[in-house]
């Protein structure tokens, strides 16, 4: 059976030596000591290697099951998700006033990753009660934040985002589902929602359903949506639970991959229903709660390809496979084991960089979340902006391609269930497609991101990147040489990307949105190199000053070497098929693919 470990030591080198939190004037980051941090990362890191990995295969191989209108899970979520609550792990950077503990969300970030290598499927369940939390705490009205967020923070109840429908899915505005207005200020919600991730189950006693409905007689299209608390149990005045509402469970979805979650199609027959926010602004409000999806989607394809990494590495340090082409390494033995072959190093040494640079990837948006959120800052929330469709498209993209990899690393193995390998495959799948898939993430970037606000968050980015090189070039020929050249390179390719799309997108849109996918893994690699340079430039600092942890650092720095030798100069091969334009891309007529 697969395991994980946890990989504090490397969550905490980001969060002290990379991002330096407690050096930030985001209020809360001064309370972040590396040994409260620790001491959370360490207890969090117990619970998910000790109790929700073993659950993982389970999951995948029970997956849950529907009777009788209920949705039953696999043997053990029960108790574990007690376990979770009880450890206030849901409410980690939530409110207090609603019964959280107000860390900042970089923890919550940091936790989420080792909850969803752990066990992505069950992590879900909490994971989209935070974000129609989130929603709820961002639109909802005072009576409606006291009546539901206490319990849902404490994953008592839990929530569901509910917007596709059989007959669309990215395109909101065709959808039918109806809400009706009521004399006493009620809604009554009727239609079908499908892919409702953790939509019915048996570990909370009520689930808070956000549902995207039009009201009869609004705007037509996107413009017509409004978002409404739809809760499976209807709540009474005094916080009560009173009788059920007119939701109800049509089936299970049969998937490819997290088995374990209850995706579900929800019919709404006349289910009583209370409008967050105003009338026909719902997409508004839950883009609060599917940016923060996306984000989180993000840390899923980084959860799966590290976990993935663990095991295919073990894998290769033990599996005795020919010898190594300079002389053998483990004489008394038949054979070698993988690890000496340079193209398992090449493999391994992909996912690697990948993992570490993702991490501190996601931890640095965090970082600008909460000086967003916490300090009010509109920079920070613009670059943010920027970035989560990068976040979200190149992380769950390169994260699953990683979990392959991995599962190479096994040979005929990695294709036998038995071993596990293929669940990490298997479950990484959907998180290029949900919350938005990768292509509309790519589109969304390009089409929107790069020019919102006057292109001042891009430029913002270029200059962040161009000021990182200037700062700390001329200190260290070798770092020069080996990070700093490459990510100017790198970032150039990028800005003559950028000048491409302005200079030939206005005349042929198809020309920029042709290349809008490879902008967007560009773009990825262009971060994941600011975030090696800048560990390089930690690691570095540290061998310097005498750090007791040698290993570590010059094992960050000869992964960091790796990813910028080999990985950044993509944005090289991106570049040439963006400026290809698209001409080649919409040559064939329909008729003739």
């Amino acid at each position: 059976m697969p395991s994980y470990t946890p990989p504090t030591k490397d969550m905490q080198f980001i969060l002290h030596d990379v991002l330096n939190v407690t050096g930030s004037d985001i209020p809360g980051y001064d309370e972040l000591e590396a040994d409260f941090t620790s001491a959370i990362l360490e207890e969090a890191g117990k619970l998910t290697s000790e109790v929700l990995a073993p659950l993982n295969v389970v999951g995948d191989k029970e997956g849950c099951r529907l009777e009788n209108g209920v949705v039953y899970t696999p043997t053990g979520f029960k108790d574990a998700f007690e376990q979770v609550k009880e450890g206030g792990w849901p409410g980690l950077d939530m409110p207090e006033e609603f019964g959280g503990q107000n860390m900042p969300y970089v923890m919550g970030t940091a936790v989420g990753e080792m909850f969803s290598s752990a066990n992505m499927a069950f992590t879900m369940y909490q994971g989209l009660t935070h974000g129609a939390a989130s929603a709820i705490l961002a639109h909802g009205s005072q009576q409606q934040k006291e009546t539901y967020l206490p319990k849902m923070v404490s994953c008592e109840w839990t929530g569901t985002m509910n917007l596709t429908e059989p007959h669309c899915g990215t395109d909101l505005g065709l959808m039918r589902t109806k809400a009706a207005p009521q004399d006493d200020g009620t809604y009554r919600i009727t239609g079908q929602k499908i892919f409702i991730s953790a939509g019915e189950h048996d570990m909370a006693e009520n689930i808070i359903h956000l549902v995207l409905a039009k009201i009869e007689g609004g705007p037509e299209g996107i413009k017509g949506v409004s978002l409404f608390i739809v809760p499976k149990i209807c709540v009474n005045d005094d916080g009560s639970l009173g009788a059920r509402n007119g939701v109800s469970v049509g089936s299970i979805e049969e998937k490819m991959g997290i088995h374990g979650n209850s995706t579900c199609v929800m019919n709404y027959d006349d289910a009583v229903g209370y409008l967050v926010g105003e009338e026909h602004k719902g997409m508004r409000a839950m883009f609060t709660m599917m940016n923060e999806a996306r984000l989180g989607v993000g840390m899923q394809g980084l959860s799966q390809a590290e976990v993935a990494y663990q095991n295919a590495l073990e894998y290769a340090k033990d599996r005795l496979q020919g010898r190594d082409v300079t002389g053998a390494k483990a004489p008394e033995k038949p054979a070698d084991p993988l690890i000496v072959h340079p193209d398992i190093r090449r493999s391994l040494m992909e996912q690697k960089s990948f993992a570490e640079g993702a991490r501190a990837f996601i931890l640095w948006g965090a970082t600008m979340i909460d000086a967003a959120h916490r300090a009010g800052d509109k920079d920070a929330d613009g670059l943010v902006s920027l970035l989560t469709p990068i976040i979200k498209g190149f992380l769950t993209d390169v994260g699953y391609d990683n979990t392959i990899k991995a599962q190479q690393v096994y040979g005929g193995h990695g294709y036998i269930e038995e071993w596990g390998m293929s669940q990490y495959t298997r479950d990484a799948r959907i998180a290029m497609i949900y919350e938005g898939a990768n292509g509309v993430q790519a589109l969304d970037l390009v089409g929107r991101k790069l020019a919102q606000d006057g292109g001042k968050h891009v430029m913002a980015f270029f200059d962040l990147v161009k000021s990182f090189i200037k700062d700390n070039s001329g200190q260290d020929e070798a770092f020069d040489k080996e990070f700093l050249e490459p990510l100017k390179v790198a970032s150039k390719d990028l800005q003559a990307a950028g000048m491409y799309f302005m200079q030939n997108g206005m005349t042929n849109p198809n020309n920029a949105l042709s290349g809008s996918y490879d902008f967007m893994h560009m773009f990825g690699h262009v971060c994941l190199g600011l975030m090696w340079a800048k560990m390089g430039k930690a690691s570095r600092e540290a061998l310097a000053n005498g750090t007791s942890d040698t290993d570590f650092h010059e094992t960050k720095l000869a992964t960091g070497r790796y990813y910028m030798a080999r990985q950044l100069p993509a944005t090289a091969l991106h570049l040439t098929r963006i400026q290809s334009g698209a001409d080649t891309v919409m040559a064939l007529e329909a008729a003739n693919f």
